[in-house]
């Protein structure tokens, strides 16, 4: 079977939109957070948060709350471990690969608070370090509107 994976190192767009139906609708929680997915590739994955009243972690100051930081770094590190496992596999179809999405689990997970979360909306970066056959790393970033960092993030996913 031939290749799917194109010349740039990027998935076809039926595998982009499945991962994004999981990752925004499928996974409840994911959705009640309003987590979205802005780009996906086998080793860097970037997401956006929208700041609402519900995520609200200190009345006077509306910044985010940091429970609501924690989740959705654990949230796009899990999946960038995921797509880089799946990028492996690229002799099988979309369908087929979108299904090590039923094996994730986070077995280990670190963040570190660097500054108040206030703005508008924050963008996420996971960056997977190594994936094996059974355990993933990756290292992330919760970012400002302006690019300064809130927090950054390491975990460990098991993907089998």
């Amino acid at each position: 079977m031939t290749k799917r994976l194109s010349p740039d190192g990027h998935f076809e767009p039926e595998f982009i939109e499945g991962v994004r139906a999981i990752f925004e609708e499928k996974i409840v929680f994911n959705q009640i957070l309003g987590l979205q997915l802005m780009e996906v590739t086998p080793h860097v994955v970037k997401g956006r948060l929208t700041m609402r009243p519900e995520l609200v972690g200190h009345y006077a100051y509306n910044r985010v709350h940091g429970g609501v930081i924690s989740a959705s770094l654990d949230a796009l590190g899990g999946v960038a471990c995921l797509v880089a496992k799946a990028a492996r596999h690229m002799d099988q179809t979309p369908a087929q690969r979108l299904e090590h999405f039923l094996k994730v689990g986070t077995i280990d997970l670190r963040i570190d608070y660097l500054r108040q979360g206030i703005g508008e909306y924050f963008d996420m970066q996971a960056e997977v370090l190594r994936v094996g056959s059974r355990v993933g790393t990756t290292r992330m970033d919760f970012m400002a509107p302006d690019g300064q960092l809130v927090a950054v993030g390491s975990g460990a996913y098991i993907v089998s």
